[in-house]
């Protein structure tokens, strides 16, 4: 009986130790990659993040998942840095938008020549096809691999000094911009554009070192609050800006078949459900703007076509960067549209 009652006290201590080592192995294969982009965590950027690290997790058994870094905190609030790094492997994942990786990949500025796109559809089009192809094409070449297309959206223009209805509204107006193609549009229209991180840009706001700023109403305007500091909203669609998932070289290599699958797969379906939640944000916001005491400006066809007019020298300064034949492959999806 003693006998039996000790060797009963020995298989359950092995039997713990070896559940012990088991949950030690499983945590040893357990994997938490950093995800970085560039605005806060009440925005559609994060909830894209938040679902892919949800999405990933499910498809792993919990094996992978990533910790998202809102702010471009990895970088000291430099957006710009971040598909840098992730370029030279030291950061693993991270959510941007196309026009703030044009210093390293200048041809990503074709997504935002100002007037390419006039609607959704046409947007769509071109980067589901032979245009966004070629974009991940150039950038693989930077070791930057893009899992999928997400969405920042229209980038419309915010202000604290008047309605907004013609170029020459924009004379002698301080704009903050994201980016250097930004920068030669508004100097077009006669602004004075100033080139400012987003994480510095809501207090540059607050204390007037700008009097405005353009970004996307549903990603961006509505969620970051900008109407409590901002009068004036002009909806003139000038510019679109894309953006995308993409995980470093050294990540995606060490990944089998099977799991680089899952995960592409993680991330098409986290930047469509990012997309879905942007677009009813944006068709909502607006009236949110309006009902939160902005004045809403929406051009008609007319006014719109003074603004093109006005910034065709910064399209086509931007076309020849980019390379024409770029472009042309945009401009003939927009054909076909």
């Amino acid at each position: 009986m003693k006998k039996n009652l000790i060797k009963a006290k020995g298989l359950a201590k092995l039997t713990t130790i070896a559940f012990l080592t088991a949950s030690v192995s499983f945590a040893a294969q357990a994997k938490t990659f950093r995800l970085s982009h560039n605005v806060s965590n009440t925005t559609t950027w994060q909830q894209g993040a938040d679902k892919f690290n949800e999405l990933l997790q499910k498809g792993s058994d919990e094996k992978l998942k990533v910790r998202v870094f809102p702010n471009s905190v990895l970088t000291g609030g430099d957006q710009i840095k971040q598909a840098e790094m992730l370029g030279a492997n030291k950061i693993d994942f991270v959510l941007t938008s196309a026009i703030n990786v044009t210093p390293l990949i200048p041809e990503m500025a074709v997504f935002s020549l100002p007037y390419l796109f006039d609607s959704y559809q046409a947007v769509d089009k071109a980067i589901q096809g032979k245009g966004g192809k070629l974009i991940e094409e150039i950038a693989l070449e930077k070791n930057i691999i893009i899992l999928a297309w997400g969405e920042n959206g229209f980038r419309e223009l915010t202000n604290s000094r008047k309605a907004v209805t013609s170029p020459d509204d924009l004379k002698g107006m301080s704009v903050r911009v994201a980016g250097p193609m930004y920068i030669d549009v508004f100097k077009d229209l006669g602004a004075n554009p100033q080139q400012i991180q987003w994480a510095e840009t809501f207090s540059a706001l607050q204390q007037g070192v700008v009097d405005g700023q353009e970004n996307p109403v549903g990603a961006i305007i509505v969620p970051q609050r900008l109407y409590e500091i901002q009068s004036n909203i002009t909806l003139w669609h000038y510019s679109y800006d894309p953006i995308f998932l993409a995980v470093s070289r050294k990540v995606w290599d060490g990944f089998d078949t099977d799991t680089q699958n899952m995960v592409a797969n993680a991330a098409k379906e986290a930047m469509q459900y990012q997309i879905d939640v942007s677009r009813k944000m944006t068709a909502d916001g607006v009236q949110v703007l309006k009902d939160e005491g902005m004045n809403v400006v929406e051009l008609n066809a007319e006014q719109i076509e003074q603004f093109r007019q006005k910034t065709k020298p910064s399209f086509n300064k931007w076309k020849d960067v980019v390379g024409a034949d770029i472009v042309k492959v945009f401009e003939d999806a927009m054909a076909a549209n």
